[in-house]
This record gives C-alpha cells, sequence and structure tokens, in this order.
C-alpha cells in the first residue's frame, strides 16, 4: 500500500487508533504532545478512532469513546497505539484493514510500541526500517523479515512512515514530529509544559542533552549532534566530527558557538556526563556508565563528575537512586 500525497488541511488533524486492550500511555501520550502544542502556535486536531467506533477498554481497563475509522475524512498523520498484549491477539484483520485504509488518507503515519505488527501486517513497513518495543523486536523480525529492525531506536522514521519504541516513546516521537511541523522553539516549549525531555536520555541508545541547552538550529549542527549522541564510545576529535559533516574544524567550531553557545569538545563532554548520569539512574554500576558515556575509565569519569558537581559518581548515585521525599 503506498501513503497518500500530502494535502492542504485547515487544521493538521492527528488521528489515533486504538482497540480494546490498548496500552493507555501509547495514545495520551502523544495526544497530550499535541494538544499541549495548541498553546504555543500548534493547530492540531485530535481524533481518537477504532475500527468500529464505540468504546474500547484500556490496559488500565478505562473505557474510551472512539470515532470508527470509516467516514473519519483525511488526516495530517495517522498514529497506531501498541499493547502489551501479544500481538497475533490484538492485531486482527479489521485493525489492519482500518489502518491501511487510512494509510491512503493520510500524509504521515506512525506507530507506538507494538503498533508497529499493524503496520507491518498492512505491508506498510515491507522494504523500511522500524522499530518496536525491546521486548517485541526478535518477534517483529522473526514475522516480517522484509522489515529492518533497528532494536535500539527510541524511533525510528523512514520516508512518511515512523515507528517507535514502548510507551513513553510515543511522547519522543509525537516531539519529533512537532518539532518537524512547527520548529524547535514550538516544541521545547511544549516538552518543557509536559515536563519531559524534548529528546529523552536513554537508549532502547539515544542521549542527548537536556532541555537546559539551546537546540541547534541548522541541519548541518543537528547532524553533528546526532552523531556525537548516537556514538559517545567514539573518541569524537574536533576534526573528525567536522570531517563527518562535511565542513572545516574552524567552521563547526564556530557553528557551535553560534547555535550551542558551546565547542564541539564541549559538547562531547556534556553529552558524555549526561549519558553517564543517566546510566547511573539506571543503576548501572560506575564502571558501566563510563563504558556507556565514552570515558576512558572510571577514574576519568569520577574526576569529570567532581570538576563539574562536586562529588563523585558513587555518592551521585547513592543521593539520587531514590524517590523518596527527602524530609525537611
Amino acid at each position: 500500500m503506498q501513503i497518500a500525497q500530502p494535502s492542504t488541511v485547515p487544521r493538521r488533524r492527528i488521528g489515533i487508533v486504538v482497540f480494546d486492550g490498548v496500552k493507555i500511555l501509547d495514545f495520551s501520550g502523544p495526544a497530550e504532545v499535541f494538544v499541549e502544542a495548541n498553546q504555543f502556535g500548534g493547530d492540531y486536531e485530535v481524533v481518537v478512532m477504532s475500527p468500529t467506533g464505540g468504546d474500547v477498554t484500556t490496559s488500565v481497563g478505562v473505557r474510551v469513546s472512539t470515532q470508527p475509522v470509516t467516514g473519519s475524512g483525511r488526516f495530517d498523520t495517522v498514529l497506531v497505539a501498541g499493547s502489551e498484549i501479544a500481538p497475533p491477539l490484538f492485531v486482527t484483520p479489521e485493525l489492519v484493514a482500518a489502518v491501511g485504509d487510512l494509510a491512503t488518507r493520510t500524509r504521515r503515519l506512525a506507530s507506538v510500541c507494538t503498533g508497529s505488527f499493524v503496520l507491518a501486517a498492512a505491508g506498510l513497513l515491507d522494504g523500511r526500517t522500524a522499530t518496536t518495543h525491546w521486548k517485541f523486536t526478535a518477534d517483529l523480525a522473526h514475522r516480517y523479515p522484509e522489515i529492518r529492525v533497528d532494536a535500539d531506536a527510541i524511533y525510528v522514521r523512514d520516508g512518511s512512515v515512523y515507528s517507535s519504541a514502548g510507551v513513553v516513546a510515543g511522547i519522543d516521537l509525537s516531539l519529533a514530529l512537532l518539532e518537524e511541523d512547527h520548529g524547535a522553539e514550538v516544541a521545547r516549549r511544549t516538552a518543557q509544559g509536559l515536563l519531559v525531555y524534548m529528546q529523552r536520555g536513554g537508549g532502547q541508545s539515544q542521549f542527548s542533552a537536556s532541555l537546559t541547552g539551546p537546540a541547534p538550529r541548522t541541519r548541518l549542527v543537528r547532524k553533528a549532534t546526532d552523531h556525537i549522541d548516537g556514538n559517545l564510545q567514539e573518541p569524537h576529535s574536533v576534526s573528525g566530527i567536522a570531517a563527518h559533516v562535511n565542513v572545516s574544524a574552524r567552521q563547526l567550531t564556530r557553528l557551535f558557538r553560534d547555535e550551542l553557545g558551546t565547542t564541539p569538545a564541549g559538547y562531547v563532554a556534556d553529552a558524555r556526563f549526561e549519558r553517564a548520569r543517566d546510566t547511573l539512574h539506571a543503576g548501572f554500576t560506575v564502571a558501566e556508565a563510563a563504558q556507556a558515556a565514552g570515558y576512558g575509565s572510571a577514574e576519568v569519569m569520577r574526576r569529570a563528575f567532581v570538576a563539574r558537581i562536586g562529588i563523585s559518581p558513587r555518592k551521585y548515585q547513592q543521593r539520587f537512586s531514590s524517590t523518596r521525599a527527602v524530609a525537611v
């Protein structure tokens, strides 16, 4: 099946496809991103649909009203939510047919979590790269060998088709779609309003700077930062990064200063620190965090932590490993 060509619509209609057993955050997270964005210049209308309409029961037992797919009109973007239920049980012929129909009436098509199995069953991922929740990546690759499964990605774009890992990754994907539509500033303000990262650290391996730093304004600098964030275990000399994006080291340094307020080396240092910090939050050892962040050794990472925050990685982990409130 082919994705419909772009069309002009008065508002950007976002269709979210759900079904009995749908994981509630798979669709409520993306829906909140687009609704929140309307406060900052977005122009979205969210429509929650199911193959036949009526109420569906979510993963937490809450019933949600839906519109039927038939007669729902054209969409700017359609997202298919996922479930913890095994794909063979929720990927019904009716759901696959409904999504196949919607694919002819939308500019972009996306899946959250195991919603990728619905796209796959409809033939919409054939020959494409896609991802899903890490628990199901092997199953997706086994069932649909014609799909290139990226088991570590938070989300993947392949042409006009997108797929994301589980649950909160739907928010990451929706922020990326929002940034495509309205630019980084609207996406940043939306993320801040929702108290989430613009690009979440972690990697089902993509780690990136938090919202405290400016976002790249140009494609070239974004390409450089994506290369750094996705390959932190590499040495990352300024000349090496510059060669990757086809500019001189001097020009790259100027662009980083203009757009990010730091040097390429400074960005690498910041990214390593955040990667190490997030890895410690996840419960890994200091040595494992040092390796994940690309530090030469645990001692090199210890010096970086002491220089930045005045305490060692071990003490940092001890202080921030609990969610219990501190008495005052």
